[in-house]
């Protein structure tokens, strides 16, 4: 573990934002003995931890110089606080960085465009079924330095990481780390797709030879690349027969051929990843599953047991045939892609909010195959009704109560409603999830 000088000037730290992150690094920080001071421009969105200085509608820096700043992902790597920070801090980092830093157990971290949650708790769920101590924890909801307080007691913490929290690492080294796709999403904050992915690929960079670094068989060269003189095992993953790790649609199962020793083969029948879209992210799971010493009947046992995490393709209800699903967590085009892809029955598809991305013909093709209307609603609904109009029916419906209700009474028996929007929730909705639960709620008051 990398440690952090302590005495004079080296026990004060800055922590960037109130929120989640941040409250776990203070307390983390307080704990060790620092002095930690935490701005906010708002008044933070926690409780603040005890013994820890809290300046709250903070518009400027406290004065001083301080050890070490902690930046939590809400807040831009380029915005004028972090280089404010970046000046009259010894070390800045991020939220993630500090956590792994004092994390007692290995890491097990899954970062990519889309799937991630899903994978993280399948992960957790398998290594927990073979008896390992294990947390799911970063992105995922549990910040990384709250884990870390009890990873002496864990065998693994399974890691979600975003591209916000990779914005300022240095030393962060997971013993396995996977890479799940690349996919255009937050440009507006990273600015173009070369530099999103080099963020992602540092995820690799402090890897050592003893690690393993798993990435999507589209993503491997460039992934590879940028990650630069680290030197992990690399694996592949995907459908491709150059595949080490690779879901075979014809025989409905994984088979992963390690660099040494048998072939471990996982049927995925009967579960929610015998598809094309969540295949492949299966494939990297029982790679990492079987590093981390679990058998093929555990794997496949937890497979089969495993609950799917709310608001991705969550069923909610059938009613009079139709079946509501629930995929509020697709916030943009290529998640709605691949909940399109995974369908089967004729889809009456909900979509809209507030768009993340400018390509809205890509979609195009599935939506042909797959869709018999598209139900609009929020800021996108106009751009997405002259982008599609020429391939899908386009029904301008305002907010999501109209929507359900249309789509529920065009609906016919063996279809689906299927909630998945393709963009961001912020011009309707508080979060995803708020949109995803109100989509429940109003699918029940069609059952009831």
């Amino acid at each position: 573990m990398i440690g952090i000088r302590k005495n004079g000037l080296d026990r004060e730290a800055l922590v960037l934002g109130l929120g989640r992150s941040g409250a776990a690094a203070a307390r983390l920080l307080a704990g060790q003995g620092w002095r930690a001071t935490v701005v906010d421009r708002g008044a933070g969105t926690v409780t603040v931890p005890e013994g820890v200085r809290f300046l709250a509608n903070a518009v400027e820096l406290p004065p001083g110089d301080f050890a070490l700043g902690v930046v939590s992902p809400g807040i831009d790597c380029q915005s004028a606080w972090v280089q404010e920070a970046s000046a009259r801090c010894r070390e800045v980092i991020s939220e993630l960085e500090l956590g792994w830093r004092h994390c007692r157990c290995p890491v097990l971290a899954v970062t990519g465009s889309n799937g991630k949650s899903t994978v993280v708790k399948l992960l957790a769920d398998l290594l927990t079924a073979g008896g390992l101590r294990s947390e799911p924890s970063g992105n995922y909801g549990t910040p990384l330095c709250e884990s870390a307080a009890r990873s002496t007691a864990l065998d693994w913490i399974v890691a979600e990481v975003s591209s916000f929290q990779l914005e300022l690492v240095h030393a962060f080294r997971p013993r396995i780390g996977i890479m799940l796709n690349l996919q255009p999403d937050h440009l507006g904050r990273h600015g173009s797709m070369a530099h999103y992915g080099a963020l992602k690929a540092r995820l690799f960079r402090a890897m050592r030879q003893d690690d393993t670094a798993l990435v999507y068989e589209a993503d491997f060269a460039s992934i590879r690349e940028a990650a630069g003189a680290c030197s992990p095992s690399w694996i592949k993953f995907g459908m491709g027969a150059d595949c080490a790790a690779r879901f075979n649609a014809a025989s409905h199962e994984v088979r992963y051929l390690p660099d040494s020793g048998d072939e471990v083969r996982v049927s995925l029948r009967d579960t929610g990843f015998d598809n094309p879209v969540t295949g492949p992210a299966a494939a990297a799971a029982v790679a990492a599953a079987t590093i981390s010493g679990l058998d093929a009947r555990t794997i496949r046992s937890g497979l089969a047991a495993f609950v799917p995490l709310a608001h991705r393709m969550q069923p909610v209800a059938t009613v009079a045939g139709v079946r509501y699903v629930n995929d509020s967590k697709a916030t943009n085009l290529t998640a709605l892609q691949a909940a399109l892809e995974m369908t089967t029955a004729p889809v009456r598809l909900i979509a809209g909010g507030q768009l993340k991305e400018k390509d809205l013909d890509f979609v195009k093709d599935v939506l042909k195959k797959r869709v018999s209307s598209v139900y609009l609603i929020g800021e996108a609904a106009q751009l997405f009704a002259d982008a599609w109009g020429d391939c899908v029916s386009c029904r301008m419906c305002g907010n999501l109560k109209a929507a359900v209700k249309i789509a529920g009474e065009d609906a016919k028996a063996g279809e689906m409603v299927l909630l998945s929007p393709g963009c961001a929730s912020f011009d309707q909705f508080r979060s995803y999830a708020d949109r995803g639960d109100q989509f429940t709620s109003f699918v029940s008051q069609i059952a009831n």
